[in-house]
Formats: C-alpha cells, structure tokens, sequence
C-alpha cells in the first residue's frame, strides 16, 4: 500500500528536491556505485521519514533548504542500514525487487552501504547544526547496537520489553531522529523539540508493529517478501509474543526458542487463527493515539493535518 497522495501534498516540491539532492551525491565514484545507488533509489521506497522531517519543520516555519537537505540525509542513513539489513538476513528481494546482495559480493555490497553512510554524514553536516550532526551519530550507533544485539539473541524468549527496546532501535530512533531535529532546525524551544521527538517515536514504534504484523498477514506480492520470514529467521515479533503468552507449551513455540525445527506455515496460521494479530494492532493504534494526541495541540495548518493523515495510513497499511 503506497502511501496517499494527499499527505504529501503540502511538501511534493521538497520532495521532489529530496529525490535530487539524494541523486546528486558525489560524482568522483565508480560507475558501478553509481548503478547501485541508483538501483537502491529507484526500488520504491515510501519516503516516509523525509516526508516526516519535511512536514514537521514546515509545521513550525522552518528554512525549506536545510529541511530538504536534513530529510535527504534521514533516507540515505535509511537506505545504507538496509543495504547492510539485506546482507546480514541473506535477503534476496526487497519490495520484491532484487537486493544488491542478490547481485554483488558481501564485500562490495558492505562497502557501498558505507559508501552511502558517509554521504548521509555529509548532508547532515551541510546543515550546519551541531545538533544535528551529534544527533545523527547517536541515532547511527543505536541502529547498529539494534543490528548487533538481535543477531545475538535469535531463537531466544523474548519479552515485551526487548522487543519494545528492539524496535526503537531499528525503527522508531530514526523517526525520533527526523521529527525531533526537523523540530530543532526550525528554531522551536527545546521543550518543542523533546515533545516532537515523542512524537516520532510513537510514529516509527507503530510503524514497525504494523510491518511486523504484515509479516504474518501480507501477500508476498504486497510485502515484497515471503510471508513468515520473520520467524524463518528466528526473529521473534510482537504477535509471535502474544501467542506465546496464551500458548506457552504450544510444540512450536517451543521448538522455535530454542532454535529447532518449525513447522513455520503451520506456526503463521495458528498465529493468525488466534487473537495475536489483533493484540499487535491494538498496541500499534495505543502508539498513534499518543502520536496524535501530540500533534492536537501543535499549531493548525496543513502541515499537521496531512501529519495526522500520515499517522493514521502508518496503521491502516495493516486493513
């Protein structure tokens, strides 16, 4: 499900200057970097996050150029942690279409993912706010302590609370990252800021549940990715948890901690026959009211109405 024209409206211009400060990177690289950059920026991407940093500063007034530049480094940081994602799973499609893994050598794809890292670093320093930058590296360092920490407790039970603490990781510190620093450079007091990053927290919290939920409920043609994968790879999501909770001796449950054999379709379908699924969604729709509950009170223009309707498509993705 793309994401509706309609919330994207106020900013389609800085949008589209997102795409071409994104394409307009340092040119003195091979051409085969130059083919893959631009493989992994024309593979479909929603443009969430650059549309969350853009509508928020624009809520507040803040400069269009340095959002525009801010949001270009939000998705090039967005598009390098994947680039690495898709190497360490061994995916070969994303939004099913082939991931550079599926095309290069672990070598070449972890250097371009470092190669894109450091234009991201670039732009973020072109906004001339220390903040940011300072921001931007704890942001990249709690991705990759994520990254890290669930490599070493695949298989393993986890709780509510890890999963909670693995999600901000992956997801919801980069939506904090691009709405409480679009905040920021809007020149907005420091209490603003602190309650927009709340904000994106919400949002990138929510956002994952969803995703994780479309793992058990999605087509593969809709996802770009076999339904279950999740739990092929022994990573463990919130409606495997709930499951789990109501069926703790469940032969498959088991089996799947302690890293054994599953019977993984059979462990979708029990999954979705039970209330799992509404469990995550109910958690993901406590996420958004909190999210809209802090943009009722920001100040009334169009930038935070198609915020609303932007948080409102990140749970219906999963209807």
């Amino acid at each position: 499900m793309n994401p509706p024209q309609s919330f994207l409206t106020p900013i389609q211009p800085y949008l589209a200057e997102v795409e071409t400060r994104m394409r307009r990177l340092d040119e003195n690289h091979h051409q085969e970097l130059g083919n893959a950059l631009e493989h992994l920026l024309s593979s479909g991407g929603k443009r969430l996050r650059p549309a969350v940093a853009l509508l928020t500063g624009r809520m507040f007034g803040g400069d269009p150029q340095r959002l525009v530049t801010f949001s270009s480094a939000i998705e090039l940081l967005h598009t390098a942690t994947l680039v690495h994602d898709d190497l360490i799973d061994g995916s070969l499609l994303r939004r099913g279409i082939s991931t550079l893994n599926a095309k290069w050598s672990p070598a070449a794809t972890v250097l371009t993912g470092d190669y894109i890292f450091a234009q991201a670093a670039r732009l973020a320093a072109e906004t001339e706010s220390a903040n940011v930058v300072k921001r931007f590296a704890m942001t990249l360092a709690t991705i990759v302590n994520g990254e890290i920490n669930q490599l070493f407790s695949t298989h393993r039970y986890t709780s509510r609370e890890d999963y909670f603490t693995r999600i901000y990781a992956k997801t919801a510190s980069l939506f904090e990252l691009a709405t409480g620093e679009a905040a920021d450079l809007s020149q907005v007091s420091d209490g603003i800021v602190e309650v927009m990053r709340k904000f994106g927290y919400d949002l990138g919290m929510a956002f994952q549940i969803i995703d994780d939920i479309l793992d058990f409920t999605g087509l593969q043609e809709t996802v770009g990715k076999p339904v279950g994968s999740d739990l092929r790879q022994g990573v463990i999501t919130l409606p495997f948890i709930s499951y789990m909770e109501n069926n703790p001796t469940d032969d498959d449950v088991q089996a799947l901690i302690i890293g054994e054999k599953v019977n993984i379709d059979k462990l979708v379908n029990d999954i979705r026959d039970s209330g799992a699924i509404d469990d995550a969604f109910q958690v993901a729709q406590s996420y958004i009211r909190e999210a809209c509950d802090i943009l009722s009170v920001q100040p009334v223009c169009d930038e935070r109405d198609a915020l609303m309707e932007l948080s409102e498509y990140v749970v219906m993705r999963h209807i």
